[in-house]
């Protein structure tokens, strides 16, 4: 079992507020990812979960038991830390035992369990080796492993793959997630990365400024953000936030703006669309926009346009089919309504 519960959840360092009330049912055998910025208090929420910072208000059940005041080795939680945290004199195979040997298994039932843990993560011949003859890749299975034999009833990772590089990340999102298919334990994953949360997560939470901002299925949070700040979080390109043109506004964001919404949008402050739903045409249809730059990424472009009176640029995705856009071409735009999404004055979700 593995259920995690945070009720009312706070944290203050000092007349500081870092975690301002969490409310939070994590399933036995969930993938659950922390997604957000920078200091929004995702890696303080995981660090209290392990035991790592006190709780200053609000309790902490894992498996119906209340663990605020558990010892983090008492929590049956292993976490996987960013830096790895290596031993660099010791082996792959006693690195990863190392916190068995200090609990008194004995060395016939590490070996076992160490091995069975290599043998997950293929990994079986890096056993004998030591981390300065890994890659960091490796040196991140190592890190995982040692978690591994600890047999924990939930896996903490704390922006785990944030020091390999692009490509080797993508590996790696591939091995976790087999490995939470292979394991079924419950795992809560901390990142900044959005792709990583929108990959890996069954469900993902949003935080801002201490709180959990939206809570969902990525696809959920993708498609309905609640507010202006997930749906601008969310997705990459980045999402097109396009304000309500005041009076006398240029003609092409009047434009764009009644294509969006039609007649009676007056209590509407903003208007998000995705890009992939705003379509480029030629100059003479929908809304005339300005090309400041093209992306071409081979599977498919990013095209950065200038709408007048609209402040910022506009992002539009589209398929390695569409030729013909470069930057200082005038092209026109073809918003699609139906993926719109009305916020209003307070920033949440309309309709």
């Amino acid at each position: 079992m593995g259920q995690v519960s945070l009720k009312g959840l706070r944290k203050s360092f000092g007349t500081v507020d870092v975690i301002r009330g969490i409310d939070l049912a994590i399933r036995d055998g969930e993938f659950m990812v922390f997604v957000g910025p920078s200091g929004c208090g995702k890696s303080t929420t995981l660090r209290m979960i392990a035991g790592l910072e006190t709780i200053t208000a609000g309790e902490l059940l894992i498996d119906g038991a209340r663990a605020n005041d558990l010892h983090p080795a008492d929590r049956g939680a292993a976490m996987v830390f960013q830096s790895y945290a290596l031993y660099p004199h010791m082996t792959v195979a006693e690195n990863m035992g190392f916190a068995l040997k200090m609990a008194g298994v004995d060395k016939a039932q590490r070996e076992k369990q160490v091995a069975h843990a290599a043998d997950i993560l293929r990994m079986t011949d890096l056993l004998k080796r030591f981390p300065k003859e890994l890659s960091g890749g490796q040196r991140q299975r190592v890190a995982i492993g040692r978690a591994i034999v600890r047999k924990p009833k939930v896996f903490l990772f704390d922006e785990p793959l944030s020091n390999l590089d692009a490509a080797l990340r993508v590996d790696m999102r591939v091995e976790l997630s087999r490995l939470h298919a292979e394991l079924g334990t419950t795992m809560i994953y901390v990142t900044h990365d959005q792709v990583e949360a929108m990959t890996l997560g069954d469900r993902i939470a949003v935080f801002n400024k201490g709180v959990i901002e939206q809570l969902g299925a990525p696809l959920e949070l993708y498609n309905r953000p609640a507010t202006e700040f997930v749906a601008a979080f969310i997705g990459t390109p980045r999402i097109n936030l396009i304000d309500q043109p005041a009076e006398g506004a240029p003609l092409a964001h009047q434009q764009l703006w009644t294509q969006l919404l039609g007649a009676g949008s007056a209590q509407v402050r903003r208007v998000g669309l995705r890009p992939e739903h705003l379509k480029i045409a030629t100059p003479d249809q929908g809304v005339p926009a300005y090309v400041v730059l093209a992306e071409h990424l081979g599977d498919s472009s990013i095209i950065h346009l200038r709408v007048e009176g609209i402040s910022g640029l506009l992002n539009a995705k589209v398929g390695a089919g569409h030729s013909g856009c470069n930057a200082g071409q005038t092209v026109g735009l073809l918003p699609d309504a139906a993926w719109a999404l009305a916020f209003g004055d307070d920033g949440r979700l309309m309709g």
